[in-house]
């Protein structure tokens, strides 16, 4: 943590975050003011997320309260919600509590499926 604020103070680096992997860990992010960015597991399904997505809202929720980034990560579940693309992009999509998300893939295929999609969730 002091290497990384000591980056930021010399403008190496814009802001300074972690990836939470538990809902506790989530809990303690969102109320350390240390953390600027948060990569988040979110989805609509509870596929590979700390909790249920109400739950893991209302903690983003606090997080966007206090000023932080937030990253949606594990938006297909980690794979488990493959089969619903047009379901997942719409529903990271539409959470206000998002800056950005990320997306993994397993083919090349998929990328190209999601990203002839992408354009169509942005504006609908």
């Amino acid at each position: 943590m002091e290497v990384l604020s000591r980056a930021r103070e010399q403008g190496i680096i814009r802001a300074h975050g972690v990836s939470c992997h538990s809902l506790g860990a989530l809990k303690t992010a969102a109320r350390t003011p240390w953390v600027q960015v948060d990569l988040a597991r979110i989805n609509g399904k509870e596929a590979s997320m700390d909790a249920d997505p109400e739950t893991v809202l209302g903690v983003l929720r606090e997080m966007k309260r206090a000023g932080k980034g937030i990253i949606g990560m594990k938006i297909f579940g980690a794979g488990k919600l493959a089969g619903d693309i047009d379901g997942s992009l719409s529903f990271a999509s539409k959470l206000d509590v998002l800056d950005s998300f990320t997306i993994g893939f397993a083919s090349t295929k998929q990328l190209d499926e999601v990203r002839d999609k992408l354009p169509l969730v942005s504006a609908g």
